[in-house]
């Protein structure tokens, strides 16, 4: 089958990887794949799927070659998708990687985007009933994944106790719903009630050097830096963690709470919606609504309490470890056969 994704970037994030990994499977499944990305567009993660450069720094109509299927993402990458199918180019499937109107301004923009086509792919049950809920389109759900990078490779010492946390950069407004204030103070109570535990903040090496924000939190609170470059170095991280926390309160799919789980860290975190397809409440991990300002407490309770911490961290590792790139690529496909 002829794939067609138009791309604006693969920089470092949680929706570029799910783009990545789709791209990668299908195209060491015998389909043929095309990334179609502008010239400024950013490749951060291996590829084998063939990468189409246009010659401006948009994607237009006249760039798209003919396939079976164009899958949009981006609601900027819509209107020229749905032009390049409405001319014969491929039918248009938005893969939705975050709901846009309720995470990015100028929703009198985004909201109609999803009115464009009525063949939706959603990444959770969540994000199925939020736009089925808003525009009464049943979405097909191709879950995310984790890299078999991520393991535990059963580094963890008893002294001192890590809790680690990924930061973002703030600056420009992308990171809003990552609740990284709530999130600095949370830790901040954790290390006033208890002065051994080691507080680890986790940022990507070129967000850390370019955010004067993330610089003055990491000096505030006093924070262990670590910026790892790839995922060999984050899975260290992780390893490392007796506990990860994740403070974002919207997230169609929440991959790091995941991974931090596969690599044997206990998972505090609050309610983000789309995490609720692998987060069981006091069975695999601890999780507050934000509204209810316990996470502090929770990450207390799994820092005080190791049997509560083992379990949970065990339970977490079997669920982790059902959710394989392998996977999604398998409900890719029967998506794309089913339409």
């Amino acid at each position: 089958m002829k794939i067609t994704f138009p791309i604006l970037t693969l920089c470092k994030g949680g929706a570029q990887r799910m783009l990545a990994e789709l791209t990668n499977g299908l195209a060491e499944r015998g389909h043929e794949v095309v990334i179609l990305m502008p010239s400024s567009g950013e490749v951060e993660y291996p590829i084998t799927a063939k990468v189409v450069r246009t010659p401006l720094f948009t994607i237009r109509e006249q760039d798209y070659p003919e396939s079976d299927v164009i899958i949009s993402n981006f609601y900027t990458t819509i209107e020229a998708a749905q032009a390049a199918s409405d001319n014969g180019k491929g039918r248009h499937i938005r893969l939705s990687l975050c709901y846009e109107p309720a995470f990015l301004p100028d929703n009198h923009i985004t909201f109609p985007t999803y009115h464009v086509t009525d063949e939706m792919v959603v990444l959770s049950n969540w994000q199925k009933q939020l736009i089925q809920t808003l525009h009464g389109i049943e979405g097909r759900i191709v879950p995310v994944g984790i890299s078999s990078e991520f393991r535990n490779l059963h580094l963890r010492k008893e002294q001192p106790l890590q809790i680690s946390a990924i930061f973002r950069i703030p600056e420009g407004g992308y990171s809003w719903h990552r609740g990284q204030d709530y999130l600095a103070e949370s830790l901040h109570k954790v290390k006033q009630a208890i002065p051994d535990v080691q507080i680890n903040m986790i940022s990507p090496p070129s967000e850390y050097q370019a955010s004067l924000e993330l610089q003055k939190l990491k000096r505030e609170y006093q924070f262990q830096l670590f910026t790892p470059a790839n995922d060999e170095e984050l899975n260290v991280c992780y390893n490392e963690a007796h506990i990860f926390v994740s403070s974002s309160i919207y997230d169609t799919a929440s991959l790091p709470g995941l991974e931090a789980m596969k690599c044997g860290a206990a998972l505090a975190t609050v309610y983000s919606g789309g995490n609720m397809d692998y987060c069981k409440p006091g069975q695999n991990c601890l999780l507050s609504y934000r509204y209810e300002n316990r996470l502090s407490q929770d990450i207390l309770q799994l820092a005080q309490d190791p049997e509560l911490r083992r379990r949970l961290a065990a339970a977490g590792e079997e669920e982790a470890g059902k959710w394989t790139w392998d996977r999604s690529v398998d409900a890719f496909e029967r998506m794309l056969e089913g339409i």
